[in-house]
């Protein structure tokens, strides 16, 4: 289930953490699925628990992983946080635009009306 390069120059709890995301993002770990115990998969792995211990913080820390005290480490539903992922890059995407049509000397009244009309778009009004 994980590919895990004890040669490669990137630490194993890393790699343990781009193979939970990767499972998580093609959809081979469900939602609410448990993954697999930090002793099992340390002795799966033939390496240390702390080491997957702070793979899954991590990943609970950036919100793929849930853990439920007694019951382990679940996949969290992901879809409100690639939500915000893709907000948050778009929002950079339109603030890095507005910078640069206020630098074009675009008036900020034109670029409200774009807003306006995306609104009346959206609301079917126009």
């Amino acid at each position: 289930m994980f590919d895990i390069d004890v040669k490669s120059r990137m630490p194993i709890y890393e790699q343990i953490i781009e193979n939970v995301k990767r499972l998580i993002i093609q959809g081979v770990l469900l939602p609410e699925e448990k993954l697999p115990s930090v002793r099992s998969l340390a002795q799966e792995l033939t390496i240390n628990p702390n080491t997957i211990q702070k793979a899954y913080r991590e990943l609970e820390r950036e919100g793929y992983v849930i853990s439920r005290p007694g019951k382990g480490s679940f996949v969290n539903d992901m879809t409100e946080t690639m939500n915000r992922e893709h907000i948050k890059t778009l929002t950079a995407e339109v603030e890095r635009l507005i910078k640069e049509l206020v630098f074009l000397d675009v008036p900020g009244v034109s670029l409200k009306a774009m807003i306006d009309k995306a609104e009346r778009e959206k609301e079917g009004q126009e």
